[in-house]
């Protein structure tokens, strides 16, 4: 194994698992260079279905450097309709090339518009609006601009077929990506961290102050004002509003709050931290699971205990038997600890391909492994200084917690000229899990 970078290292992720150099070079310079597909689950009728039974328009879009969130924006504004209308079933990196579907509920096709940049197809109608589960993966094309050292590539797929135990897969720890971290300041898991232990001033400080080298000087500046303001005896945060540039909107309502409540009560510094909207509050929270989980999976690997295959204690998950051929899915829903005789028999399975070591997202109702791996789980929540119960918590903030494989297996289709990865991942994986063992550069470069 080879330490990773040490801002990766920052979110749990402490190790690469192939030794071999990496290849080097950079990604996303053009959109085109990261092509992702969505796996559908989900089967319109036909474009002449009634409307009255299927309300709802289902759209195929193929959109060239756009954020899923604006290009919805733009569309519902020329359609002239509430944004609530549209649903997707999984948001898409803007440098990217991106295929996935929409549904507009009472959408016309006379209505649907032309958008710069975006491909839209009218493909059929829908009973009912897209939902998260309507995603089964994405399927990738991603180009290597400027490799130094393209022959490693070769090296480093037979390390992660050693790794997945497997000829027809690689395989890669499951970690969740930079992204739900943030690249360039990664702080959302330590105001998840602070939230789970409803530390709500430092949660909010960790935010909305707490500068970061990457960012902006300016930026910099307006977070160091907060962070001064929050220790003086009489803090002035209209000044500290002030100051705040406007682009940061979220850090700019938490201080609008503070500026209102005044009192810095436990109560007026959660108050300041809902100002942003819910999905964010449950991000913090799912970051700070993410991050455990992370660091779950390094101390396994520290351990030398398998990924591909359970030891005694280990809690298995089985194989989505409904997934589209692409994908080496597992189905959390269908667990089994691996005790006694069961641990040959679901390492088998595993080796098939047809089961799943898994580790928590702790939340209320996780149930730790046993043996060594549970021994892990109790290690890593009791030096951040948290159980299951803490994250029964108010509002958007509560989480029930959910378990998730640790092994993350694809077929892999290396190009040499010029160099690409096509592969396909289950919905919840991040394609940067896969390209960080190949490139071995910073987050900043995947």
């Amino acid at each position: 194994m080879r330490e990773a970078h040490p801002i990766e290292r920052a979110v749990g992720m402490d190790h690469y698992v192939s030794d071999a150099d990496g290849i080097g070079g950079v990604l996303r310079v053009d959109p085109e260079d990261f092509r992702v597909t969505e796996l559908e689950r989900f089967e319109p009728k036909p474009i002449d279905a009634d409307p009255g039974d299927f309300a709802h328009l289902v759209l195929r879009v193929t959109l060239r450097g756009w954020d899923t969130n604006d290009f919805v924006r733009q569309l519902s504004n020329q359609m002239d309709i509430s944004r609530e209308r549209v649903s997707w079933a999984g948001t898409k990196d803007k440098h990217a090339v991106t295929t996935q579907l929409f549904t507009v509920k009472q959408g016309e096709p006379a209505a649907v518009p032309e958008v710069n940049n975006a491909d839209i197809e009218i493909i059929g109608r829908a009973g009912r609006g897209l939902q998260f589960g309507d995603l089964a993966g994405n399927a990738f094309t991603i180009r290597v601009h400027d490799p130094a050292h393209p022959e490693n590539a070769e090296t480093i797929t037979d390390q992660l077929h050693e790794f997945a135990g497997s000829d027809e897969h690689v395989g890669v720890p499951n970690f969740f990506g930079q992204q739900r971290f943030g690249s360039r300041r990664p702080v959302t898991h330590e105001v998840g961290l602070h939230v789970v232990r409803e530390e709500w001033r430092e949660a909010v400080l960790a935010y909305a102050g707490n500068p970061s080298d990457q960012e902006p000087e300016s930026t910099q500046a307006a977070r160091r004002f907060v962070d001064e303001t929050a220790a003086s005896d009489d803090p002035d945060w209209q000044a500290a509003l002030e100051e705040m540039p406007n682009r940061l909107r979220y850090e700019r309502s938490m201080l609008h709050r503070l500026h209102q409540d005044g009192d810095q009560s436990d109560e007026d510094w959660r108050h300041a931290l809902e100002a942003v909207p819910s999905n964010l509050q449950r991000l913090f929270v799912n970051a700070a699971q993410s991050y455990v989980f992370n660091r779950i999976l390094s101390e396994r690997l520290e351990r030398g205990l398998p990924f591909g295959k359970p030891v005694e204690g280990d809690v298995v998950c089985f194989a989505d038997r409904d997934a589209p051929e692409e994908l080496v899915m597992p189905d959390i829903d269908r667990l089994q600890e691996a005790t006694g005789r069961r641990v040959d028999v679901m390492a088998r399975h595993c080796e098939r391909g047809r089961a799943f070591v898994t580790a928590p997202l702790v939340g209320t109702e996780t149930e730790l492994a046993s043996g060594e791996q549970g021994e892990i789980e109790r290690e890593i929540l009791d030096e951040l200084d948290l159980e299951p119960a803490d994250f029964d918590l108010p509002g958007n903030f509560d989480s029930s917690g959910t378990r998730r494989a640790i092994l993350l297996r694809t077929a892999m289709d290396v190009e040499r000229d010029p160099l690409s990865f096509s592969f396909a991942l289950p919905s919840g994986s991040y394609a940067t899990a896969v390209m960080r063992e190949y490139l071995k550069a910073g987050p900043l470069d995947l």
